[in-house]
């Protein structure tokens, strides 16, 4: 067993299940900010007004993404975060009134992005489809 371990194999696999996941980049598409560490540095876009579920759109420059999170929604109602040429990611509140997205790549660059709520057909919403749009020059909080 100490063979293996020590072995260039042994290492090499025991490195791989200690490292830490590989992010930021492209490597972020699709994983969960939190667990990446990536809403430590996020700065937020979210209307004051004219917000009934308190959407937000949410932007790492670090980890080169972003994601959306809506705070007031209902079950089974979605959030969907989308970059214009990218990939678009949706997530469904399945308790409690919150849900966020996994990340979408945008780059180190020029990006745009929309956040959009959207109430479940015949649920207890209160709110009404809407979306939200942010570039790389959006004045984040």
């Amino acid at each position: 067993m100490t063979a293996a371990i020590l072995s260039p194999l042994g290492e090499h696999l025991l490195n791989q299940m200690l490292e830490e996941p590989t992010c930021p980049g492209e490597a972020c598409e699709g994983k969960n900010p939190g667990r990446q560490g990536c809403d430590e540095d996020a700065r937020t876009l979210k209307p004051a007004t004219g917000n009934p579920a308190v959407l937000q759109l949410r932007y790492s420059e670090e980890c080169q993404a972003v994601w959306a999170k809506i705070e007031h929604g209902g079950k089974g109602d979605l959030v969907t975060v989308e970059v214009s040429g990218g990939t678009k990611r949706a997530a469904e509140i399945n308790y409690g009134d919150d849900q966020y997205t996994p990340m979408v790549h945008v780059g180190d660059g020029e990006f745009e992005a929309s956040a959009c709520a959207v109430p479940k057909a015949g649920g207890a919403g209160t709110y009404e489809y809407y979306c939200i749009h942010g570039t790389e020059a959006t004045a984040w909080r």
